[in-house]
This record gives C-alpha cells, sequence and structure tokens, in this order.
C-alpha cells in the first residue's frame, strides 16, 4: 500500500512538473507566432501605405501618414514581443507588455467615444422618395466642429468634386421615376441634389430647374447650382451626408475595435504568462 502511494505521488508530481513545463513552452510559442504574424501584417500595411503615397488623389494622400504610422507601431510592438519570447527576455517582455496594455486603454477609449460621437443622427424620409435626407443639427457638436470648420470642409469638398459621384447619377438612373425609387447614398443625397423641400422639379438625375420659385426657408436651395463644380457642396445637407458616411464608417471601425480588444487581450495574458515563465526560467539558470 505505501509502495503504490509513493508510485503516485511520484506520478502526479511528474505529471504536474510535464504540464508546467508545456504550459511554459506553449505560452512562448503562441507568443512568437502571433507577432510574427503581427510583423507580416505590418508589412502589408506599410505596403498598402507607401503604394497609397504613390497615387496623385490628394484624398488618398492625406491618410497615408496614419496607415504608414500604424504600419510602423505595428512592426515595433511585434518585434519586440517576438525576440522578448525567443530570448525570453524578461525586460524585452515587460516593455511589450506595458505598450501593449497602453494599445488596449487606447483602443477602449477611442471605441467608447466613437460610439458616443456615432449615437446621434439618423435620415430622414420624404414621401414619394425612397432614399433618406439628412439634416446636419441631427448629428453630435464633433461632427459639427469638424464639418463647419473651413480649412476642413474645403478639403473635403475637393474630394468629393473630384469623385465625380453626382456627374454618375444621371447616367445610373435614366428617368426620373428611378431617380425617386433609388436608394441614393447620403452623400449622393446631400450633395448631389437639393433638399426636397426646395421643390425644384428634377430634369434628370444631376440637373434641376432653377428657374421654379421656391417658397422654402432653407439657406440650401440658393447656394445649389446645377454646375459640375458646385451642385450642393456648399449646403448643410451635402455635411449632413458626409457625417452621415463618417458615422457608418466610425460605427464599423468601433465593432472592428471590439473584436480586436478581445483578442490583444487574450495575447496580453499569454504575455503575461510568458513573462513569468521567463523570469522562472531565468531565475534557476
Amino acid at each position: 500500500m505505501t509502495k503504490f502511494v509513493s508510485f503516485s505521488l511520484e506520478k502526479f508530481l511528474f505529471e504536474a512538473g510535464s504540464l508546467k513545463i508545456m504550459g511554459m513552452g506553449t505560452s512562448t510559442f503562441v507568443i512568437r507566432w502571433v507577432n510574427l504574424l503581427t510583423m507580416l501584417l505590418a508589412v502589408a500595411v506599410i505596403i498598402f501605405g507607401v503604394w497609397m503615397s504613390t497615387h496623385n488623389d490628394g484624398c488618398r494622400r492625406s491618410l497615408t501618414f496614419p496607415v504608414l504610422a500604424l504600419g510602423g507601431f505595428i512592426f515595433l510592438i511585434s518585434i519586440i514581443g517576438f525576440l522578448g519570447a525567443c530570448k525570453r527576455s524578461v525586460a524585452l517582455l515587460w516593455i511589450y507588455l506595458v505598450v501593449l496594455l497602453i494599445v488596449l486603454i487606447a483602443i477602449l477609449v477611442f471605441t467608447v467615444l466613437a460610439f458616443i460621437v456615432t449615437n446621434n443622427g439618423s435620415g430622414h424620409t420624404n414621401p414619394g422618395l425612397r432614399y433618406k435626407e439628412y439634416k446636419l443639427n441631427d448629428y453630435s457638436s464633433w461632427f459639427l466642429k469638424q464639418l463647419n470648420n473651413t480649412d476642413n470642409w474645403k478639403r473635403l469638398k475637393s474630394c468629393l468634386v473630384k469623385s465625380e459621384q453626382c456627374r454618375k447619377l444621371s447616367k445610373k438612373y435614366k428617368t426620373i421615376k428611378q431617380l425617386k425609387s433609388a436608394e441614393l447614398t447620403p452623400i449622393e443625397a446631400g450633395c448631389c441634389r437639393p433638399p426636397s423641400e426646395c421643390g425644384y422639379p428634377a430634369v434628370n438625375g444631376s440637373y434641376y430647374d432653377l428657374s421654379f420659385h421656391s417658397i422654402s426657408s432653407n439657406k440650401d436651395c440658393k447656394l445649389y447650382k446645377n454646375l459640375r463644380t458646385v451642385k450642393c457642396y456648399n449646403c448643410d445637407s451635402c455635411k449632413a451626408g458626409v457625417a452621415q458616411y463618417m458615422k457608418t464608417e466610425w460605427r464599423l471601425v468601433a465593432m472592428f475595435n471590439v473584436v480586436l480588444f478581445l483578442v490583444l487581450s487574450m495575447v496580453y495574458f499569454v504575455g503575461c504568462c510568458a513573462r513569468r515563465n521567463a523570469a522562472s526560467y531565468r531565475s534557476k539558470a
């Protein structure tokens, strides 16, 4: 009986030691491969940023620096984590965990703010129209501040004119009936046509009869012109359309950030295990 108990105890201690060694190897292995994959991802992001910088589109060029900065930051943090796991360096793993914690906090703060900023604003339906119209005052004060800034709007308006979305409407919708039953995007509905309350009769998808005397007090009615470079790009309805577009994009980014936060939290947990195991390894060495 004594021999059996002694054998069982030795077996238990051996298995526990094996599991501990396996745990040490597993956490280090996971951190290595996760950071190797993120390094490859960072290289892809940097290549994409360089590709954007080679294009003459000013709208895309404005995003070049943030994309390159993001790629560089991901690469830096990944290589720190990779080297820390390979060398079992406690110092490198500490740096990795501190930076990763800062990233997690930043993602959390940005995601919460994104949901708060995009909480207001929605489209208004009009009889006889399938698409919605948007009002600038429905959106958050942050959107109002950004879109009413002269320099910001000048840059955005230039991008809208270059995109020629308004010019394409007459080709996409051959008749007025098709236009009214179309699901226009917020930018098409707000920037390419005058608000419905102006009452201007549509000649085609991109041209309106401005000889009609509008009784609406909406200032956008006077700002709209049929010129390709003017349209309703100076209208509040256009800014509202852009705000709705930004709201949709921000919501998608916020939802992606939630998933990213959960994934990075698991990576952070594994990184903590790797750091503790590295410290244990160093103390035994």
